[in-house]
């Protein structure tokens, strides 16, 4: 692979850059200062609509859909350094963009799965930003970590015009915007079915179905997390939806589910690097100039080997997520499987690692409102969770290496 980035992606990052600089990190203090004026605190801040307005206007916009039809048309690996500097504010820069979770993850899903009906109906306006949507697939009642345990129903009426979705889900990311219309929800059609790959489905269910119910917001590490739209208890009671709101055929909802979280997995680890970024930034400039036992903090030993490791880090994590981003462009999501579990084992755990220094290094202030790294911090560390916790990609990612040397006879 070629480690020089394109001239199109190098136009796109000095051009994201600057868009940071002018507008997105000025507008972090203006969004914390809107939110308590707000009617809800789900409501969205002003400065989002200016921020999205202004970035559609420089065509910063859908950046991370590969296929020109519905996105700016950029490969995995062109896309890597663009989601990199985003996640330098990652409560801003992704929604500003309209490249934020769980948007993402549903607007591929729908561009690959849904009928052109469907399309018209969702993609089209969360491709404008005009809607949110969500991702109903965790359950608080079984190890959803293991998909094939989901217990929520979808089951086909009577007439077999209608599916009724029962079940509870949690920790549904999106869910407390009122902007959030459509729940993208995973279940079971066939519970007994042989094949427990096969027993689950996706459908569509809007927001204001009767049944559904928001029923409370799920803190993180004591965070709303309201940029992000905040994450949901939704409790399903029986809602019924037509059964043209099926995605694909009953049976395919866990390959449709895998598919989506393959690209979601890699887009958090690019964002992770930019907290990382942001992180050593912020050790850098606590460091200098400041003071403790009669000497600068920059030149105390242990600090310099906080920097230099977080340095080397992130290199080495940079390099990862490269070549992954490259294997999913030339052999395709199949091919990188590997490494996309390689990368989301390795990148959250230690992006929490050179967090969790920076925080040290600031002192009380680290962990205040003050500065953005105990949130960031409480975010790289809920990732070690979302899309599969680090032991299923260990377990999985360690099957494969065995494999590879059975029947080998040893010497």
């Amino acid at each position: 692979m070629d480690f020089a980035f394109d001239s199109r992606t190098e136009e796109l990052r000095q051009r994201l850059h600057a868009f940071m600089e002018e507008y997105v990190y000025p507008a972090e203090a203006v969004a914390a200062e809107q939110r308590t004026r707000l009617a809800s605190p789900w409501d969205t801040p002003a400065v989002f609509g200016e921020l999205k307005a202004e970035a559609r206007r420089q065509g910063l916009w859908n950046l991370f859909f590969p296929g020109e039809r519905y996105g700016a048309g950029l490969t995995n690996l062109q896309y890597a350094p663009l989601a990199e500097i985003t996640g330098r504010s990652p409560h801003l820069a992704p929604m500003a963009t309209n490249c934020a979770a769980p948007d993402t993850g549903n607007m591929e899903l729908l561009a690959q799965f849904a009928d052109e009906e469907q399309r018209k109906r969702w993609l089209e306006p969360l491709l404008e930003g005009e809607i949110r949507s969500a991702f109903a697939m965790t359950e608080p009642d079984v190890a959803s970590s293991d998909a094939t345990n989901i217990e929520t129903r979808i089951e086909c009426s009577a007439g077999g015009d209608e599916y009724v979705v029962t079940g509870r889900k949690w920790y549904i990311s999106g869910a407390m915007n009122p902007d959030c219309k459509i729940f993208i929800v995973m279940g079971k059609t066939d519970p007994d079915g042989a094949d427990p790959r096969r027993q689950q489905s996706m459908i569509l269910v809007p927001r204001d179905t009767p049944g559904v119910e928001v029923r409370r917001a799920m803190t993180v590490y004591g965070y709303a997390d309201h940029d992000h739209g905040g994450h949901a208890e939704v409790v399903f009671h029986g809602a019924r939806v037509p059964a043209a709101n099926l995605i694909g055929e009953e049976g395919s909802g866990f390959a449709i589910a895998q598919a989506r979280l393959g690209p979601g997995r890699i887009h958090h680890c690019m964002r992770l690097i930019g907290m990382a970024e942001r992180a050593i930034e912020s050790m850098c400039e606590r460091a200098s100039g400041r003071t403790a036992f009669g000497r600068e903090l920059a030149s105390q030993g242990v600090v310099q080997n906080w920097i230099a490791d977080a340095r080397v880090t992130v290199e080495q994590l940079r390099l990862l997520v490269l070549k992954t981003a490259w294997l999913m462009d030339t052999v395709g999501n199949r091919g990188a499987h590997t490494e996309i579990q390689a990368i989301k084992i390795a990148t959250p755990r230690a992006v929490v690692g050179i967090l969790d220094q920076a925080v040290q290094l600031h002192g009380a202030g680290g962990v205040s409102q003050d500065f953005p790294l105990a949130e960031l911090w409480a975010a790289a560390r809920t990732l070690r969770l979302a899309d599969g916790p680090d032991e299923v990609h260990q377990r999985s990612l360690a099957h494969r290496e065995l494999r590879k040397h059975a029947g080998r006879e040893r010497t």
